[in-house]
């Protein structure tokens, strides 16, 4: 697909969303490094999912379920298995009543880390998850880089993109730092980051649709080549449609003026 095409469909899923966002919810989670788990699908400790709608987020936190559960914080590693079970039983409840939405994430794309790696983690606990369709899914890191192009800010690119557009996120967490957290038992702490997060997505794509997020794209990176780029850009745009319209008119009543001179 061409440079345009590519950034017009996105720009087609930004004005979905702008007008109907009572179909979408944005979903993250926070969970162990997998880079700890000798291959085991890492222990999930929060997800969030947020309603760009009514702008409200559900919690799904092991420290939530442990303290329905009647477990004290610091007993909460001891028992893990069971209060990650409880946590994962509300998320997905949660999912089965949602699957007409279209879930908006950030790189949730494999088994590693994504709804494959839910679905998993939740199988290996013995229940049988609730499945969100692949069509259903919105992959926000790939949507920017159909609108902006793929050079559109530097790595990492959500703690780029926040710097780059000066927005602060309290309890905002680097995949490390949230690995260091697990380590540390500090639950509380990732959830709030997970939560962060989702509000953090929001934020963008708010800030794209508005046409205010900054970013390091060139006009060349979003429109292509140049000379088909400007005319790409100015033909979708009302004004620039409206410029066409003229210049035809012009250019229509001097060919012909030129020809009925011509053959008078």
């Amino acid at each position: 697909m061409s440079r345009f095409l590519d950034h017009r469909e996105a720009g087609k899923i930004f004005h979905d969303f702008e007008k109907h966002k009572d179909r979408y919810l944005i979903i993250h989670y926070s969970c162990e490094s997998f880079f700890d788990t000798n291959g085991a699908t890492p222990r999930i400790t929060a997800i969030a999912v947020k309603s760009p709608s009514s702008g409200q987020t559900d919690l799904f936190a092991v420290h939530k379920a442990a303290e329905l559960m009647q477990i004290q914080t610091e007993d909460i590693f001891e028992k893990y298995k069971e209060v990650e079970r409880r946590m994962l039983d509300d998320f997905f409840t949660f999912v089965q009543g949602h699957t007409d939405k279209i879930w908006i994430h950030w790189n949730m794309r494999d088994s590693n880390f994504g709804f494959k790696a839910l679905e998993k983690r939740y199988r290996v606990l013995g229940q049988v998850p609730a499945i969100i369709p692949d069509q259903s899914k919105l992959d926000l890191a790939i949507l920017f880089r159909k609108y902006y192009g793929k050079s559109y800010i530097g790595d990492p690119h959500i703690k780029s993109l926040m710097d780059h557009n000066d927005i602060h996120v309290k309890d905002f967490m680097s995949g490390k730092d949230e690995a260091d957290a697990f380590n540390n038992h500090d639950f509380v702490r990732l959830s709030f980051s997970c939560a962060g997060k989702v509000n953090l997505f929001d934020k963008f794509l708010t800030r794209a649709i508005d046409n205010e997020l900054k970013t390091k794209s060139s006009f060349q990176d979003r429109y292509g080549n140049i000379p088909l780029g400007i005319y790409n850009c100015a033909n979708e745009s009302t004004w620039g449609k409206i410029l066409f319209w003229i210049a035809n008119l012009i250019i229509g009543g001097l060919v012909g003026g030129f020809i009925g001179k011509f053959f008078s």
